[in-house]
């Protein structure tokens, strides 16, 4: 990712906006889909790990290790610090 220019969706984009604007501060699935999509319905969960996982694939060194985009089990996903991403 660094210094390279990424091909995201409107939405990826809005994704990564929203936790680049909020580094370390974890959010449920939920979450997400009420401050990002703007709606808040059990029914889509599924649609915030779909774009989770397309992102990490963008900006990720290895989408099955990630640094930048952490899930915390059980509960949602977070957004690397900038020092724990670079380590």
């Amino acid at each position: 990712m660094d210094g390279q220019t990424l091909a995201l969706t409107a939405r990826e984009f809005d994704l990564l906006h929203f936790f680049a604007r909020h580094p370390g501060r974890m959010f449920t699935r939920l979450e997400l889909l009420n401050q990002v999509w703007g709606y808040n319905h059990d029914g889509y969960e599924h649609t915030v790990n779909s774009h989770i996982n397309r992102l990490r694939a963008k900006i990720e060194a290895d989408p099955a290790k990630p640094a930048r985009i952490l899930t915390v089990w059980g509960v949602g996903y977070k957004f690397a610090e900038a020092d724990a991403a670079d380590a």
